[in-house]
């Protein structure tokens, strides 16, 4: 494992970092053209850059101790070198000339725990490579970037909410937004409220899993109700009518929009813990993205004093789960539905305590 001044024998040229997400209410409601309620993980990505001398880039991994090397005119294989190699396209595409580059990426996100370890790479690397370039492009479009990157070169048809949480979210406000817009807007957690997530144990990869398929659904339900996206259904009653699975996928996110906007309303922990609850019932029941484990988690999560709802969070079929908890009882919750959830066999493990000194507090 390199470090990036052993890397580069020296220091690099530029440096960025950008930070993960957890998303609390809006769940497969991006590519929906929906509304979602992302907060940054303070875990975060750095990427750092500089000149390479023999004409081709060297992607190098300190996480995974494995570099990717490849000519302008050729491709990174698929890996982390491919989510790279679509932001510098990206910026290629602008008509600006990306010179051969060393890149030294580092993390402290866990990669497969759902907490949108791609997004923060490709934001990262879009940051850096907006300093080392002078780049013009402001944060939402670096998030619109991250998404193509993602799609094109990932082979990930995702949603932007990702991507704009990582490059407009922090860590101790909700992120609110629209997708159809991108209009966006800090908002702070219910009061006296935190966060604590945990891993499950069990890793989930986009690009293989269902994510694709659920999109399609989506889009299929879209086109026999009549309308462009699912955000555009007036009366919730209506998705009734729909054959299964489309009726239940368009159920789904007829409702967690519904739940974002309550949410942004302005609403007490408990009534929010209680959307959590049925936002993860829904993922399970109606969008078929949860797993055993992850109902298991969440379920050892509702069960402990101080917490006011529970729910994957992330796309599924493994990853994480999230709790809203009473201020100043989220460690102590997580680590006593942590030991009874490894107790049951599994192999989970505590990742965040989100930090409260939010400025509604001070």
């Amino acid at each position: 494992m390199l470090s990036a001044a052993a890397f580069f024998g020296g220091a690099p040229e530029a440096h960025a970092s950008a930070p993960g997400r957890v998303n609390l209410l809006g769940e497969h409601t991006d590519y929906n053209d929906g509304f979602m309620l992302p907060v940054a993980t303070p875990q975060r990505t750095e990427v750092a850059l500089a000149s390479s001398a023999d004409g081709f880039f060297t992607l190098y991994s300190s996480t995974l101790d494995s570099s990717v090397r490849f000519a302008r005119d050729s491709s990174a294989p698929p890996g982390f070198g491919r989510y790279l190699e679509g932001c510098i396209r990206m910026v290629e595409q602008e008509g600006i000339t990306v010179p051969p580059l060393r890149v030294h990426v580092s993390t402290s996100l866990p990669v497969g725990a759902g907490l949108s370890s791609s997004a923060a790479l490709e934001i990262a690397m879009l940051r850096a490579l907006r300093i080392l370039l002078g780049l013009p492009f402001d944060d939402v479009a670096l998030a619109r970037m991250a998404q193509r990157a993602e799609i094109h070169y990932a082979k990930v048809h995702c949603g932007i909410m990702d991507q704009m949480a990582a490059s407009l979210a922090d860590s101790t406000h909700m992120l609110f937004i629209d997708a159809r817009t991108l209009a966006h807007r800090l908002t702070p957690l219910p009061p006296e409220s935190e966060l604590i997530v945990i891993d499950s144990g069990v890793p989930r990869t986009l690009a293989g899993s269902k994510y694709n398929e659920r999109r399609s659904e989506c889009d299929a339900a879209a086109r026999q109700l009549g309308v462009a996206s699912l955000r555009d259904v007036a009366d919730p009653a209506s998705v009734q009518a729909l054959p299964p699975p489309l009726r239940e996928r368009a159920r789904h996110v007829v409702h967690e929009n519904q739940r974002v906007l309550e949410a942004l309303a302005g609403i007490d922990a408990v009534r929010f813990g209680q959307l959590m609850n049925d936002s993860h019932a829904s993922l399970r029941d109606d969008y078929a993205v949860s797993i055993p484990a992850l109902d298991f988690l969440s379920e050892m999560l509702r069960a402990q004093p101080g917490v006011y709802g529970a729910r994957l969070t992330g796309a599924g079929f493994g990853g994480a789960c999230v709790a809203l908890c009473r201020r100043g009882m989220a460690a102590g919750a997580g680590r006593a539905a942590l030991a009874r959830f490894n107790d049951g066999g599994m192999q989970g493990s505590l990742l965040i305590p989100v930090p409260t000194d939010r400025e509604d507090d001070r």
